[in-house]
């Protein structure tokens, strides 16, 4: 069965066909600069020639239309027909209170995600446009949207919840949300297999570092807890997002420089973190800067990996141990010199690492045998867990309508 997952951005859209056969990738592309005249298109099938152009992309709708034609056309696709498509799953930023799971689209699921927009100003309408945009495209084909806070709907009350008058939450659903959270569940499963060990026996800490980053504290495969809140804005130091700040300073910041609110979350999500410190966003760049011994590139490497180390011990307290820690996305992935440093300063929990089987690249183990807790690098692969979650509703739904 052929399934394709869509991950709609404000200006740019990812897409990846998958043989669920085979669980295997059979095409994938990008669209970027939509709503400009000089739109990228990215495509490639495989055993097929790569294609890029440029044109213009004025709406989503255009992009996915072009992504079709890639994925169908004689010379550079993978399919025959659309019909082989049988269903799209598309990555949504947020489920809110009504989302707990994966879900196939109606009308209803569409309604709900539109009262979620103020929740993701950024990404919501383009996620929303989207899933319309397929739904125009292709009426019969089922579309299931996978939520990135679905998978921390599992956290107690006590571990959600703000300490700020319950009548916020009551009224606005102010609480934590979390995000990320389809890595968060494929790295979970992904230790599991690794240690040949059920995830319901094991307490794992992923962590999630890129550009946006976050971690999570996993109990017997169910997030308890995770860093990002009621925006990705809260938790670690990450790019160009502060992190966790005293809403105090913002508000003597606000007077002092006689700036609007939205000036100041402007600031803590596009000029701060590792930009905000050293004027570099990109983990490379700082890395560079440590060799090159240059004191705000330093100071920002410290700080970014203190944050981290320091959630990691909160999360070791939040569920009384772990088992397992793993990193991935591009910074967790493709910093040795991070993952030696946080590990290092973990020895008191009985961590240990191999630092010469640290530099490796791709999934490896790099905890020694002796070390009480594994630690992995494990490469993330959320666009699998979308497709599996999209097979298994419309299976789920299929035979329902033969019952």
């Amino acid at each position: 069965m052929k399934i394709l997952v869509i991950n709609c951005g404000s200006s740019s859209l990812k897409y990846k066909l998958f043989d669920m056969d085979k669980d295997s990738v059979i095409a994938e592309g990008r669209v970027e600069r939509i709503g400009e005249n000089d739109g990228i298109i990215t495509h490639q099938a495989v055993d097929r020639e790569k294609v890029n152009k440029t044109k213009p992309i004025p709406e989503h709708s255009v992009a996915i239309s072009e992504c079709l034609s890639l994925l169908t056309d004689p010379e550079v696709g993978a399919i025959e027909s659309l019909n082989d498509i049988k269903g799209i799953g598309h990555r949504v930023l947020h489920g809110g209170e009504y989302f707990k799971q994966s879900t196939l689209v109606d009308d209803t699921a569409l309604d709900q995600m539109e009262e979620l927009r103020d929740l993701g100003p950024l990404h919501m309408p383009a996620n929303i446009l989207g899933i319309r945009s397929c739904m125009k495209l292709m009426p019969n084909t089922p579309q299931v949207a996978v939520f990135d806070t679905a998978f921390h709907s599992t956290m107690p009350k006590h571990a959600y919840l703000y300490a700020v008058p319950y009548e916020l939450y009551q009224r606005y659903r102010i609480r934590r949300y979390g995000f990320h959270g389809t890595s968060h569940n494929y790295i979970a499963l992904r230790v599991a297999q690794l240690m040949n060990r059920d995830v319901k026996e094991l307490k794992i800490i992923s962590c999630h570092l890129g550009n946006g980053a976050s971690l999570a504290a996993i109990d017997g495969g169910r997030s308890v807890d995770t860093s990002m809140g009621f925006t990705p804005l809260e938790g670690l130091m990450m790019g160009t997002r502060s992190g966790d700040i005293d809403p105090s300073a913002l508000e003597y910041v606000m007077d002092k420089e006689d700036v609007p609110m939205a000036n100041i979350i402007n600031m803590l999500n596009k000029h701060s973190g590792l930009y905000g410190i050293a004027g570099a966003g990109d983990m490379r760049d700082i890395v560079q800067g440590v060799e090159d011994q240059k004191p705000m590139h330093m100071l920002a490497f410290d700080m970014y990996e203190y944050r981290i180390r320091k959630y990691i011990g909160a999360y070791i307290a939040a569920m009384n141990g772990v088992d397992a820690i793993a990193f991935t996305a591009g910074i967790g992935e493709n910093t040795p010199s991070l993952r030696a440093k946080i590990c290092d300063n973990l020895s008191y929990f009985g961590i240990a690492i191999d630092h010469q089987v640290n530099q490796q690249r791709g999934e490896f183990e790099l905890s020694t045998p002796e070390s009480k807790v594994k630690v992995y690098v494990i490469p993330t692969d959320e666009e699998i867990m979308i497709a599996k979650d999209t097979l298994k509703l419309i299976t789920e739904n299929n035979n329902k309508s033969k019952q």
